[in-house]
């Protein structure tokens, strides 16, 4: 096989849309510096628009890309995955299956034969957490671990000690990472702390969460105290993570966040819930602090124990660049480049051949 080194990347790619840059987008750019030819697929917000963007793609694309990538999400993003990685069986287009979302497994259990179907058809499958590698060993017992990335040089490190109650909470306005936790710890604190702050930046997903935070906030007396923004670009991140000392992740369902890692290269000091594959990213006392999910009185007695450690602070935030550094693009680059010509040159497990599972969850 002659190798163009064309790949066709099959995730979402909705920065232009009013999102976040996702993980997929990142991985475009990486993967073009490194000397890939990319496709990527798709920008469409509107859900059926998008499947028939990804499935064009791959017809399309069919005769002349070498590998492909696909991002494997749950619950109703599962269906574009499902789709498009049956189209590259069809047209015998290797492919690497990323596993993304923090409630595949439970979706796995579920749906066991759906999800076997894409991942049993990979070349390669790719976790960016051990978390979801142990996870779905039933499924797959080769998952290969390639973590999330950053470009640490981008986030200037500031290393703390003397913490401000300044906290800063990264994601977007959605249930499942519980932003009305942050705004309920926040009023805990002010109650010591009456010089706290919480910004908080997002995309609003549309579930009432935005609202609920806002309500939370009047009702509670502290709406003067919280900032929030719908968003920003991914050029922006380091100086919104500047303005804070503590990061807060109060999320219910959660895999390798992004987020945390860019807080984590900024030496932030980061408190996160302990759920998903966030206890294999932090080390509980050594470059976070792991509470309780739902908890906002944990949540305020984690920054409260940050202000009044100095030395706790210190070990937290330059163990937090240390561990930032160890997954910069730099090392994770080559990875993915390699990965991706061992699928198209068929290094990797005939995607025929059986893999071992556990019988019990057919």
């Amino acid at each position: 096989m002659t190798m163009r080194r064309r790949v066709l990347v099959v995730g979402n790619l909705l920065t232009g849309t009013g999102s976040n840059q996702s993980t997929s987008e990142e991985t475009v750019a990486q993967l073009r510096e490194a000397g890939w030819s990319v496709i990527a697929t798709s920008s469409r917000r509107d859900r059926v628009l998008r499947l028939a963007d990804m499935l064009l793609a791959v017809v399309r694309n069919r005769h002349s890309v070498d590998v492909a990538e696909v991002s494997i999400f749950s619950d109703t993003a599962f269906l574009w995955a499902e789709a498009t990685t049956w189209a590259l069986r069809r047209f015998r287009i290797p492919y690497v299956a990323t596993l993304r979302g923090g409630a595949l497994p439970e979706f796995a259990r579920r749906w066991p034969r759906r999800v076997k179907a894409v991942l049993w058809g990979a070349a390669i499958v790719v976790s960016p957490s051990p978390y979801l590698q142990r996870e779905l060993a039933w499924v797959r017992d080769d998952i290969r671990v390639v973590p999330n990335a950053v470009n640490a040089g981008a986030y200037e490190h500031r290393p703390q000690r003397l913490l401000r109650p300044r906290m800063v909470w990264l994601r977007a306005f959605h249930r499942m990472y519980d932003p009305v936790t942050a705004v309920v710890a926040l009023a805990e604190l002010l109650a010591r702390h009456p010089e706290a702050t919480l910004r908080m930046v997002g995309p609003d997903k549309g579930d009432g969460s935005l609202q609920a935070v806002r309500e939370t906030a009047l009702r509670l007396g502290i709406a003067e105290r919280l900032g929030l923004t719908l968003g920003v670009p991914k050029a922006e991140v380091p100086k919104v993570l500047a303005e804070g000392d503590v990061f807060l992740n109060t999320s219910l369902i959660d895999n390798t966040p992004v987020s945390v890692i860019e807080a984590l290269a900024a030496g932030l000091c980061v408190i996160s819930s302990a759920v998903g594959g966030v206890p294999d990213l932090l080390t509980d006392g050594v470059d976070g602090l792991l509470v309780p999910p739902g908890r906002p009185a944990a949540t305020a007695a984690a920054v409260e124990r940050l202000l009044t450690n100095p030395d706790l602070a210190a070990g937290l935030s330059t163990n937090a660049r240390r561990k930032a550094e160890m997954w910069s693009w730099d090392r994770v680059r080559p990875l993915w480049s390699g990965l991706l010509a061992d699928a198209a040159l068929g290094r990797a497990a005939a995607s025929h051949e059986t893999p071992r599972v556990s019988v019990e969850r057919d």
